[in-house]
Order: structure tokens, then C-alpha cells, then sequence
């Protein structure tokens, strides 16, 4: 349970879906309730398959590039940070999809795949921190897999009710929230800078 949790608590504030509701809302205006929700749904089980390709084949792919898992957490801890500074800074809040990514999508039949699951859901930031994650039981892999399951239902129920999310919170409610998350993800950033930095050279921390 202390690892799905823990997944959880880690993968939610870096999905992020609040910041991919007013994309998803522009790129749905014109659909229906029940269309809506159809694609939000596909989203997010892309996004689950997607971390999972992530976390059982990120070993391999490091072990193939002759990467330590330390320095993919450093790479990730500034990735992290990154994106978290540009939640805190006023104005710095932007959409992770393009201008011309976001026209071009509004002429897709399905928007459920790209831009939504990748890389509004699942980034290069969510998709680092599954690599991350070294799991050493089936159990402990099955509780992480869950995780990523309970940040997909916690992010289909938020895009369902994106509109009424949106009219209740209003701008100033959706700055504040991105601040939030912005700061958590800070947090999380520096995290695994330091507990890699600290692995890599123990002396400095003693």
C-alpha cells in the first residue's frame, strides 16, 4: 500500500491533468458529453500503457545506452524543476502543447493519443520518473502499476468534469492550483537531484 501510494503521490503533481484541461476543452468544444468522455477515457488508458512501456523497458533501454540510473535521475530531477518553475512564474504557465501543435490536432478525428496521453499526460517528465522507479518484487511491481492506474482514474474523473472545474475555479483558481502542483513538483525535483547527487558521491553528504 506504502507503494501505490507513494507512486501515486510522485506521478499525480508531474501528469498534472489540470494543466491539460483548457487544451482539452478547446480541442472538444464541439463534441458531446458522451464523445467527451470517450476520449478522455482513451487518454488515459493510453497513459497507463505508456508508463508502463516506460517502467519495464526503461532498464533495457539503459542498460542499452550505457546510462546509470543515477544519472537519469539527476536528468530527471532538472527536468522536474524545470517545469515546476514555470508553474510558480507568473505567466509561466504554458501549454505543453504548441500553438501549431494545437491547430493542427483540432483536424484530427482522435485527439486521444496525441496531444492528450502524449505529451499532455504522459511527458518526458512522468515518463523519466517511471524509468526511475526500480522495483525489486512482483508485488512491489503490481502496487506500482496500480499507482499509475489510480493517477488515470484520478485524471479521467478531472477531464470529465474539466467544464464545471473550470466555471467553479475560474482563472484565478487554476493559477493557484498550478502553483500548487508547481511547487510539489519542485519538491520532488530536488528529491531525486539530491538522492542521486548523494549516491554518486556519499561524501557530501556526510
Amino acid at each position: 500500500m506504502e507503494i501505490l501510494l507513494a507512486t501515486f503521490t510522485t506521478l499525480f503533481s508531474i501528469v498534472n491533468p489540470f494543466g491539460a484541461m483548457p487544451v482539452f476543452l478547446t480541442l472538444t468544444a464541439d463534441d458531446r458529453a458522451s464523445e467527451r468522455a470517450r476520449t478522455a477515457l482513451r487518454a488515459c488508458i493510453y497513459m497507463v500503457c505508456i508508463l508502463c512501456v516506460a517502467f519495464f523497458g526503461g532498464q533495457y533501454i539503459l542498460n542499452f545506452f550505457g546510462i546509470n540510473i543515477q544519472h537519469l535521475r539527476i536528468a530527471g530531477g532538472i527536468l522536474l524543476m524545470r517545469s515546476a518553475f514555470e508553474l510558480l512564474t507568473p505567466g509561466g504557465n504554458r501549454d505543453r502543447v504548441g500553438p501549431d501543435a494545437l491547430e493542427e490536432s483540432k483536424q484530427k478525428d482522435d485527439i486521444s493519443f496525441t496531444p492528450l496521453a502524449m505529451p499532455m499526460l504522459s511527458g518526458p517528465g512522468s515518463m523519466a520518473i517511471c524509468i526511475g522507479l526500480i522495483r525489486p518484487t512482483y508485488v512491489d511491481k503490481a502496487m506500482t502499476v496500480a499507482g499509475f492506474a489510480l493517477v488515470a482514474l484520478a485524471a479521467f474523473i478531472i477531464l470529465l468534469f474539466s467544464l464545471r472545474l473550470t466555471r467553479v475555479l475560474g482563472k484565478p483558481g487554476m493559477a493557484a492550483m498550478s502553483r500548487v502542483i508547481g511547487f510539489i513538483t519542485l519538491a520532488i525535483g530536488v528529491n531525486f537531484l539530491a538522492s542521486a547527487i548523494g549516491v554518486l558521491f556519499p561524501g557530501l553528504t556526510r
